[in-house]
């Protein structure tokens, strides 16, 4: 019997691979957003409100912090989030091209592939929904920075199973985590909970649908050690990008000084680890994590 191909494959041999798209695809149709319509993008800020609790500010509880006016730390929150958006935005994208190169070589009409497909739509109009925030805002889409920027370039072009939804999984889940707070808290701007509201409830299939992918990959002794090494490069990259050094500019910090101050600050390693906590549970039982990237991942200061 000839070698049936890789899409008739794939759907076969991984029933509970369906059963997983055929509910993310149900709920989808069932509780979607179009952030165009769903977010209140006319209201003006609430004067005195922050944009994110501000114990996850990156200089929060230095002696930088000590000295900033009211007005000051509120637009540092400002600022924060922006640049935590605009990394948003960099890993959306490179997600979308990952999700349509794992789709290409599969059976479009799978539940699995529509569901990638589902889920590239959702990415696109999240990043039109972070891009708009940062508008509204009036602050700069920051970025990732040079050096993380163009290894994403790289990144979305070679990934492989595990790093596309291990990488996946630790972007999303990091966001999570800080963004379910920023709905739940009453005392911040209306905005930053709308926006916040809407990624959590939608990625929220998104982190189940990677992490399922995730675990169904086995891998041997040497691939798994060559796995590790990049997701441990993703997470140094992507969590070191998340606060970009120039925006300390704004509130009369020299960027140099706070990107120090930051990087020393045991109130923002706390908030690092914390937010990442899950997700580097999950990836360990993945087989993500040894000594081969744990180093990688105290320099981004996700492990305490």
């Amino acid at each position: 019997m000839p070698p049936q191909p890789a899409s008739t494959q794939s759907t076969r041999t991984a029933p509970d691979r369906e059963r997983t798209a055929e509910r993310l695809l149900a709920s989808s149709a069932k509780l979607s957003f179009n952030p165009l319509k769903d977010v209140d993008w006319d209201a003006d800020p609430v004067p005195g409100a922050y944009y994110c609790p501000p114990r996850h500010l990156s200089l929060y509880g230095t002696d930088l912090w000590e000295r900033m006016t009211d007005e000051e730390r509120i637009e540092l929150s400002k600022h924060e989030v922006a640049s935590i958006a605009s990394v948003g935005i960099w890993f959306e994208e490179i997600l979308m091209q990952m999700l349509l190169r794992h789709a290409f070589d599969r059976d479009p009409t799978s539940n699995h592939v529509q569901y990638a497909l589902t889920e590239i739509a959702d990415e696109c109009r999240h990043s039109i929904m972070f891009a708009r925030m940062i508008a509204k805002m009036g602050v700069p889409a920051y970025g990732a920075g040079f050096v993380a920027h163009n290894l994403g370039r790289l990144f979305k072009a070679i990934s492989t199973h595990s790093q596309t939804f291990g990488g996946t999984m630790y972007v999303e889940e990091i966001l999570d985590a800080f963004q379910r707070e920023v709905m739940n808290d009453d005392t911040l701007q209306p905005l930053t909970r709308q926006v916040s509201r809407i990624h959590v409830i939608e990625e929220a299939r998104h982190i189940s649908y990677a992490r399922e992918e995730l675990v169904r990959k086995r891998l041997g002794p040497v691939r798994r050690r060559y796995e590790q090494l990049f997701i441990g490069l993703i997470v140094y990259y992507a969590t070191t990008a998340l606060i970009h050094p120039r925006l300390y500019a704004a509130v009369g910090v020299d960027p140099k000084t706070g990107r120090a101050v930051a990087r020393a600050n045991p109130h923002w390693r706390a908030t690092k680890v914390e937010m990442a906590q899950k997700v580097v549970s999950v990836l360990d039982r993945a087989g993500l994590v040894g000594r081969t990237n744990r180093w990688l991942l105290r320099a981004a200061g996700v492990l305490a």
